[in-house]
């Protein structure tokens, strides 16, 4: 779910729009908190999912479902309006693509190094600080750090700052230690 959230090239100008509507308007922390809360329902919701990436269910009752949503969450006027537009565009299945590009512009605008690591198990909050701050140390500022669980890496960690990952997972490992031995 969470690799849903890549910029595409739609996704990368509406969400450029939407940056730049919240920035004139003063509303920038308000539509990112809302677009951060629509992220974490749509990672955990398989109706939201299909309610944006149906092509049975009509763009009027896409944006009608979405605004709604909105509503009941209490998202700012400006995120409202914008998902309905987005629906009404026929673009509500690329709403993941437009919350990745917002985040990457809120990112450079506010100065904040973001950080995804991925664990084979939930990490405790001593893990989390010791990765927060060898991070710090290499990057010379405190990223802002998302972790997420994934069980198919079987152990170790996948850190990706930016566009590059560190992978350190014992998937990975055996992978290439299966690789070398059939090159043998």
């Amino acid at each position: 779910m969470a690799d849903d959230f890549r910029t595409t090239e739609v996704g990368d100008r509406y969400a450029q729009a939407l940056f730049d509507l919240a920035l004139e308007t003063g509303r920038l922390d308000a539509v990112r908190a809302d677009l951060t809360s629509l992220k974490a329902a749509w990672i955990e919701s398989a109706d939201l999912r299909r309610l944006a990436t149906s092509p049975v269910i009509s763009a009027e009752d896409q944006g009608k479902g979405l605004v709604a949503i909105a509503a009941k969450a209490k998202f700012e006027q400006t995120t409202a309006n914008f998902l309905g537009l987005l629906a009404q565009n026929h673009r509500a299945k690329d709403l993941p693509g437009v919350i990745a590009g917002f985040e990457a512009r809120y990112a450079k605008h506010a100065g904040i190094v973001a950080a995804e690591v991925v664990s084979a198990q939930p990490l405790d909050a001593k893990q989390t600080a010791a990765i927060t701050a060898a991070l710090s140390k290499s990057l010379g500022k405190a990223p802002e750090l998302t972790t997420r669980v994934d069980p198919a890496i079987l152990g170790g960690l996948k850190i990706k700052v930016g566009s590059k990952l560190f992978d350190a997972s014992l998937k990975t490992k055996l992978d290439q230690m299966k690789f070398a031995l059939k090159r043998a």
